[in-house]
């Protein structure tokens, strides 16, 4: 089949969505390290999980050896609203480069939220609601976690509290207004609101916020508020565990017609879409069945990957969360105030950093004005404006596919899309206008930060 003319679109059929989500971990030579306590520093099991997150997410969270966990029948429901997400052959950016690549990109902006966000947002306040909880509270970046996690309260009668970096408050009222819309609460993270917000806020005066911020925030509110527990839209296992649904469908969408990537890229930030688009090719190389290049993007503003440390760090800036062994800048590092306000994250996935640690794949950083170059590109040929966050991804598959231009090799690049860019279009009239810079962290402030990692034994 593989000789066969590819369609733009390939869609699944209901009988060919997936039922299962897949854990990447059960396949893992080396587990992610356990979270540790904040204040204890031992690792934390279900018991001490639970004052934070939801039961049935716990259990997810810790499962490091089911390979699949079957997806429950209301979350399928769900799904059905909006997957399956299409996989689409870029004929015409590959005609625009002249290029003997192939190229395919997953799309998972085909919804209301506008981004991949949804998979793991109905995930989780299902089980809240499932725990007889009344409400959820969170974070969000650029607004799509928010948004769709609003989306899913909505829809199941849950209450909902986001604290919106303040960045992104600011840049994108519209996206706000999207959660008031479906009756979340938004409130401009680091606020007044809670004793962290005052306490990040008398040490930095006057910052635009960050993910670690918000995440402090959302986090405090849930465990003094009763009936109400914390959801995090990235980086946690459980998270990447429901994003996997993405690298599923498209991997059943490429078997059909006999087509195996060579290069699989994905923008990361705390590494949902990267993880759950990567998740079941990584399980085949991880068991040695197949060979796949797997391609980390990151902002150069914030390149945890790329510039980080392998350290245990906490995972929020007012270091009230567990500590995670990842890739960091350090907890206390806030990055520029960069339009990609979903990759503004000074961490990144326990699995990606042990498998990026592990060699298992590569990571490299874009400065923003590259980023949205490819954008715009990317839009006027395929027809859809793409997310900052997304556009990372679409850079680096177009700088793979001119080298495969330069080297007549015939590589077949998959990529995340991870959703549309309507609600980002200050962040296009900057970049038209001009007025949009690189802002690079220099190695002396990344020092500094180093320098206030958490003491933990072992850990240099």
């Amino acid at each position: 089949m593989a000789s066969e003319k590819i369609p733009y679109k390939i869609y699944l059929s209901e009988e060919e969505m997936p039922k299962t989500w897949y854990n990447v971990r059960a396949d893992m030579k080396n587990k992610p390290a356990p979270l540790l306590h904040p204040v204890t520093g031992q690792p934390m099991g279900y018991e001490d999980l639970r004052p934070v997150f939801c039961d049935e997410l716990i259990r997810q969270e810790l499962d490091n050896d089911t390979r699949e966990i079957p997806i429950p029948e209301e979350i399928l429901d769900f799904y059905k609203m909006y997957r399956p997400a299409p996989l689409v052959r870029a004929y015409c950016l590959e005609k625009k480069l002249q290029t003997p690549a192939k190229i395919y990109y997953k799309f998972e902006g085909n919804n209301t939220s506008g981004s991949h966000k949804l998979n793991s947002a109905i995930a989780q306040a299902y089980y809240a609601k499932q725990q007889g909880l009344v409400g959820v509270t969170t974070e969000t970046g650029a607004g799509q976690w928010g948004t769709a996690l609003s989306m899913a309260c909505a829809y199941l009668g849950l209450d909902c509290k986001v604290y919106m970096v303040k960045c992104s408050y600011e840049q994108k009222p519209f996206r706000r207004e999207v959660m008031r819309t479906y009756g979340a609460s938004v409130t401009p993270s680091p606020s007044m609101e809670t004793e962290v917000g005052r306490r990040i806020l008398a040490e930095h005066p006057g910052t635009s916020g960050s993910l670690g911020c918000a995440i402090s925030e959302a986090v405090e509110k849930a465990t003094t508020t009763p009936g109400y527990r914390y959801v995090l839209g990235s980086v946690l296992n459980q998270v990447l565990l429901h994003q996997s649904v993405i690298g599923v469908e498209a991997k059943i969408a490429l078997d059909k017609y006999g087509v195996v990537p060579d290069i699989i890229i994905g923008c990361a930030g705390g590494g949902s879409n990267l993880g759950g688009l990567i998740s079941p090719f990584m399980g085949e190389k991880l068991r040695g069945e197949r060979d796949y290049r797997f391609i980390a993007v990151e902002p150069a503003s914030c390149p945890s990957f790329t510039r980080g440390r392998f350290a245990y760090d906490y995972c929020d800036t007012g270091m009230v969360c567990p500590l995670a062994k990842m890739y960091t800048l350090g907890s206390n590092f806030i990055p520029s105030a960069s339009h990609a306000g979903g990759l503004r994250y000074h961490g990144m996935s326990s699995v990606l950093s042990q498998l990026y640690h592990d060699g298992m794949m590569e990571a490299v950083a874009v400065e923003q004005t590259k980023v949205f170059e490819a954008a715009e590109e990317f839009a006027r040929v395929e027809g859809i404006l793409p997310a900052p966050e997304s556009s990372h991804a679409i850079r680096v598959a177009i700088d793979e596919a001119l080298r495969c231009k330069e080297t007549g090799e015939e590589k077949t690049i998959l990529f995340g899309l991870t959703g549309t860019g309507y609600f980002d279009m200050v962040a296009y009239e900057r970049f038209h206008n001009g007025e949009m810079t690189d802002t690079i962290p220099t190695d002396a402030e990344l020092e500094a930060s180093f320098a206030r990692l958490p003491k933990v034994p072992g850990q240099e």
